[in-house]
């Protein structure tokens, strides 16, 4: 190989050196400090960078986008004197690349020490149960102690959590019995709340029984004492009826035995005989033990044929007929006036009384539970006045 050729290769090693050297490319969401001769000179966008070669050197390339460092836990002493362990999450992003690196070493050892000694100054002022309850309020005061001390380093905080807070074994075992006891004891007050709600819904249910029970059995008292009534009104309307059909039977049957007993003209010796017939049934009774014929018999059965016939040729008295015929009794002039007692139809009003009293109970009752405290309508009667019991729909008798 040639002199010449190797100068030549060399000369383009070296422009491709320099090239190589004079072009800086930065990807997104980074930036790159720049110095030249040990001294800062400026802080290289995204994209394409132009540097001197042999004179420019990349300091640090810092990533711009926001980062989440998660620490390892960190015993702290509450104001109880209670050791707990808390593990954090810091959420921060660098805002001033060349405060990064020139105004702080190693800004996440940083940002971990800074948190560690402000939470034991938060947490060092709470109680456990304080410490356990207020989260919020330990990433407030951690987020904003943290922000205003990593300004001047070029990092912005967003955001602090705490990931887990790990109290001794011999708390959480406290706390564990403490837990299951509260449990246990809203079980048992859940429980009794139930029996409680059971019991009252229960004596409601029974409540309601006993009143729907109460109603039907006064209803059925009141049906049945009407029925009484309405029964014992038509018997006594029977019966009235059936005497007065009795007695107009009796008289017809007297004034047909009248007219034969006229129409035969009977002769004194006659009824004296008939007389004398009817005197064995009148001693049949029991207590008559003696019965005397009276003295005056005679006279009595004399007086009797002079009143009734005419003495003849003979001497005998016989019964003469009167010549005028006397006006037969007229029975039938109070019919219009009894016609209604043997109406055998139904009274209208004790129709509409039946239909309504079977309308009642066959109406379905709604359950208690539906509507507590309710008692169904139908069978429930209407309040007249102060308290008073509207009566039910009373029957009039057909005759008043």
């Amino acid at each position: 190989m040639s002199p010449t050729l190797i100068v030549a290769i060399v000369v383009v090693v070296f422009v491709l050196l320099v090239v190589a050297k004079a072009l800086l490319v930065i990807p997104q969401a980074q930036s790159a400090v720049i110095e030249r001769l040990g001294r800062f000179r400026t802080v290289a966008e995204p994209g394409l960078n132009f540097l001197v070669p042999f004179f420019d050197r990349v300091r640090a390339r810092i990533d711009l986008r926001e980062q989440v460092v998660s620490f390892p836990p960190q015993p702290v002493i509450t104001k109880d004197n209670l050791t707990v362990s808390i593990d954090t999450v810091v959420y921060f992003q660098v805002t001033d690349s060349r405060a990064a690196v020139y105004e702080i070493s190693n800004y996440i050892v940083a940002v971990e020490q800074l948190t560690t000694t402000t939470l034991r100054n938060v947490v060092g002022g709470m109680s456990l149960e304080e410490t356990l309850t207020s989260r919020d309020t330990i990433n407030t005061q951690l987020r904003g102690v943290l922000d205003s001390e990593t300004g001047r380093w070029g990092l912005r905080v967003a955001r602090v959590e705490l990931k887990a807070i790990d109290p001794p074994a011999s708390i959480q075992d406290s706390m564990e019995k403490q837990m299951r006891a509260d449990r246990e004891k809203r079980a048992i007050i859940l429980n009794a709340e139930g029996q409680r709600e059971a019991a009252i819904k229960s004596a409601e249910g029974q409540k309601q029984a006993q009143i729907l029970s109460a109603e039907g059995q006064k209803q059925a008292t009141i049906m049945a004492a009407e029925a009484d009534r309405q029964s014992a009104i038509l018997r006594a309307q029977g019966e009235r009826a059936a005497r007065y059909l009795q007695a107009q039977g009796q008289a017809k049957a007297i004034e047909k035995v009248v007219a034969a007993t006229k129409a035969a003209k009977p002769t004194p010796e006659v009824l004296a005989y008939q007389y004398l017939q009817t005197l064995p049934t009148m001693a049949q009774g029991d207590a008559n033990k003696v019965w005397m014929i009276p003295t005056d018999f005679s006279k009595a059965l004399e007086g009797f044929a002079r009143q009734l016939g005419a003495k003849g040729d003979d001497g005998v008295f016989r019964y003469e007929p009167s010549t005028t015929e006397p006006p037969a009794a007229d029975l039938s002039g109070d019919e219009a006036e009894v016609a209604s007692w043997f109406d055998t139809s139904t009274d209208p009003r004790i129709a509409e009384a039946v239909r309504e009293a079977e309308a009642v109970a066959r109406k379905e009752v709604e359950s208690p539970l539906a509507a507590p405290g309710a008692v169904s309508a139908a069978i429930t009667p209407k309040l007249v006045g102060d308290g008073e019991t509207a009566p039910p729909p009373a029957v009039r008798d057909p005759q008043e």
